[in-house]
């Protein structure tokens, strides 16, 4: 990896953060090539095949000791992992060390959509998940993302953060990767040393700041706020602690780590208590520069509870009455805790435990997506949509055939080639039983219905 210099300024303050020895460690690491790391999706099982080592604080999370080429793996495509960056998946060892209650939660800066992968598969079926992207483009990746993961239990929402005023006190948790000046990156991506100016630092942390004013109010009582950078000085960092601290009522939370894995804390006094936060040096560990900080909102704070709206109304969706999704429920085989909604006449489907929370979102943010599409009804016959085929929802009724790796990149480019012996009607394609997508056997020819924009390019 060719060496570029780092900006002046950026020395004088990582001098000050390290000291010389340890800064001259931290150029050396970020003069090194990245490490790729992976996380599986729990809910679609997927055999590791390639050199690996487990990532310390996560057990899902994999350091792979070459890097494949992800886009002609079909895995990847039927949502079985996700490629993130290991510093970051640190937040599934925060979930899971303190225990944090599943409820609704949001993911207010989403996109790609690694941390809102990873807050889905903790949430499971106990819980609903909104990933949020304030950028149209970003927000489809997102999008496409949450459709891959295949859990059905997110909301994908296009909104700027001013935009979430009126859900203020309503969620359990809320996690805000902030656009930042990108320091963490270095090694990774050499253009972000040239960007880099403290000029830069100062505008990232006055956009943070607009950014957790809004976002601190939006906790419960008694919820938890994840506040993350992947940059390293303490303007974007705990400063923005002793902004929110100021701003907010909030507890301190002490996160337990192991020694062997190098993550430094680091405390800030403020408003008379001693608030923590956790950096990831490069030279230190094997991810990339991260910073996180985790608070719990006072118990005393505002608790905003969805009330049933008696007579839902909405521009585009329409509300299917319950015993019609109960009906509906039965006739898929699914489990019966579905509720759903149209929209332009295909059905989608969420948990009915989160309905509330739904309509009461559905009223104020501008939905990208939302629980599983499944598709049309034409009289007693279903028209699947490709989020049916990859969600972990049953698909009974439909026979399915398994690709052969050759065959399954043929699929995923959209190209037509031969398949014998598949039955009239809608078929579910499958790679190592990994649902890919449908394809139409209409017995004079087989249909392709991957979806154009998302085929293989390469």
């Amino acid at each position: 990896m060719p060496e570029t210099n780092l900006p002046i300024d950026f020395e004088s303050q990582m001098l000050e953060l390290l000291g010389q020895a340890e800064f001259e460690q931290f150029k050396e690491a970020i003069n090194t090539p990245s490490h790729t790391s992976i996380r599986l999706n729990s809910a679609k099982f997927f055999l590791l095949t390639w050199a690996n080592t487990p990532i310390s604080w996560s057990s899902t999370g994999f350091f792979l000791e070459e890097r494949p080429s992800f886009t002609l793996d079909p895995a990847i495509h039927a949502g079985a992992y996700y490629v993130q960056e290991a510093s970051s998946i640190f937040i599934e060892h925060i979930l899971h060390s303190l225990n944090i209650p599943k409820g609704i939660y949001l993911d207010l800066a989403a996109a790609p959509g690694g941390k809102s992968t990873l807050l889905s598969s903790y949430l499971g079926n106990e819980g609903m998940l909104v990933a949020n992207e304030v950028i149209q483009s970003r927000a489809q990746i997102l999008k496409e993302n949450i459709i891959k993961w295949g859990l059905g239990n997110a909301i994908v929402t296009n909104n700027d953060p001013e935009h979430f005023g009126p859900l203020e006190g309503f969620f359990d948790l809320v996690v805000v990767d902030a656009p930042c000046s990108g320091e963490g990156m270095f090694r990774k991506d050499p253009q972000a040393r040239e960007e880099w100016s403290i000029d830069n630092v100062q505008l990232c942390s006055a956009r943070q700041k607009r950014i957790m004013d809004q976002a601190g109010a939006l906790v419960k009582a008694d919820g938890y706020l994840v506040y993350s950078t992947c940059t390293f000085n303490e303007q974007e960092n705990e400063e923005m602690i002793r902004f929110l601290t100021e701003e907010f009522s909030y507890e301190p939370v002490r996160i337990p780590l192991e020694s062997t894995w190098n993550i430094r804390e680091t405390s800030v006094e403020t408003e008379g208590k001693t608030f923590y936060g956790y950096r990831f040096f490069p030279h230190l560990v094997k991810g990339e520069g991260f910073f996180i900080t985790v608070m719990k909102r006072s118990s005393e704070a505002y608790i905003q509870e969805p009330k049933r709206i008696k007579d839902f109304k909405h521009p585009y969706l329409k509300e299917v009455w319950n015993r019609e999704s109960s009906d509906l429920d039965d006739e898929l085989r699914f489990d019966g805790s579905g509720k759903y909604y149209t929209l332009n006449d295909s059905y989608f489907r969420i948990s009915k435990d989160w309905n509330l929370h739904f309509q009461k979102i559905s009223q104020h943010l501008s939905l990208k997506y939302f629980g599983v599409e499944i598709g049309k009804k034409q009289k007693r016959d279903w028209i699947p949509t490709h989020e049916w085929a990859l969600s972990i929802l049953p698909k009974h009724g439909f026979p399915s055939h398994e690709l052969s790796e050759t065959e399954a990149i043929e699929f995923l480019r959209k190209n037509d080639f031969e398949i014998s012996g598949l039955p009239i009607g809608w078929v579910l394609i499958t790679f190592k039983n990994l649902p890919l997508g449908w394809v139409k056997n209409l017995g004079n020819r087989v249909n392709n219905y991957y979806p154009k924009e998302w085929r293989i390019r390469m």
